[in-house]
């Protein structure tokens, strides 16, 4: 029901009860020698009876439509000032009269400081955050540079250097042994394959930790069918679907390239199997050459 309505009935109907009231009281202090006599009596030329119902049914409504106004009013304002504390504006604060709407309005002003304080610290907690991920991250991009240079002096560069002077002794050797020369070729073309294998191995590396969004399984597989077309390995995988965090996800993704990585810089291996399944509540995996 309209706050209006309510409060015009309220008052017409309080202002009725009260009439009534005070009519019976006077009629029972001083009694008339006939009810009838009221039937006839005239006020204004308007009939008594009458005028002692439409008055207070006016003045209830005028009373009601006042009040109804009034309180109406300052509901709005106090819908507009939550509207303001949702949006995270500042509160309007005006004098109020009541005491009530005073301390409901520093009620909300406390909520909305509360708010403030939250957001601030929601703001402080990420910068924070963020900062200590840029800095992580950069000490991670460091660290994987300064080792990937080691492993590329210590074996890709070693390996090319001592094919280059093994290429420039048979170009400088008039050698009539075919058999010795072709064994030479042989160890250079071995070394050339071994640095493809190395290079290919530390590429894995260069390969983000996260899976941009992808599933373990999604990445592994990925992964796998790469190398299957790229070094001359039969690579052979299980993956089974299975749902796990995302932390643990880029464990088993880093673990998963360490060990292709060993296999195709140390192993000499001509087949490689992996698996990923997970059993009774833990993840196995597993990479295996020959």
């Amino acid at each position: 029901m309209n706050i209006i309505v309510r409060h015009v009935l309220t008052a017409v109907l309080f202002s009725v009860f009260i009439s009534v009231v005070g009519i019976g009281v006077t009629l029972l202090t001083f009694p008339l020698d006939g009810w009838t006599l009221l039937l006839h009596q005239e006020f204004l030329n308007v009939s008594y009876l009458l005028l002692i119902f439409i008055i207070p049914v006016i003045a209830g409504f005028i009373i009601g439509t006042s009040t109804g106004l009034y309180w109406r009013q300052r509901l709005h304002r106090i819908d507009r000032q939550l509207d303001q504390l949702i949006k995270g504006q500042k509160l309007a604060v005006e004098d109020e009269g009541y005491k009530e709407l005073k301390i409901i309005e520093q009620r909300m002003e406390q909520i909305q400081d509360k708010f403030r304080l939250q957001a601030e610290h929601s703001q402080r907690v990420a910068t924070e955050r963020a900062n200590e991920r840029e800095k992580s991250l950069q000490e991670v991009v460091v660290q994987e540079r300064n080792r990937l240079a080691r492993e590329l002096h210590d074996s890709v560069s070693q390996q090319l250097f001592a094919a280059s002077m093994m290429m420039s002794a048979l170009n400088e050797t008039d050698s009539a042994d075919k058999k010795k020369t072709k064994h030479q070729l042989q160890l250079v073309e071995k070394m050339i394959n071994q640095s493809q294998l190395e290079m290919r191995a530390l590429l894995l590396h260069l390969r983000p930790v996260a899976l941009k969004g992808k599933s373990i399984q999604e990445g592994a597989e990925e992964l796998l069918l790469e190398l299957r077309q790229k070094v001359p390995l039969a690579i052979e995988w299980k993956i089974e679907q299975f749902t796990v965090e995302k932390g643990v996800e880029d464990h088993l993704f880093r673990i998963l390239q360490e060990s292709i990585s060993n296999t195709l810089r140390h192993a000499k291996a001509t087949t490689l199997d992996a698996l990923l399944i997970e059993r009774d509540d833990n993840i196995i995996l597993r990479v295996v050459d020959n």
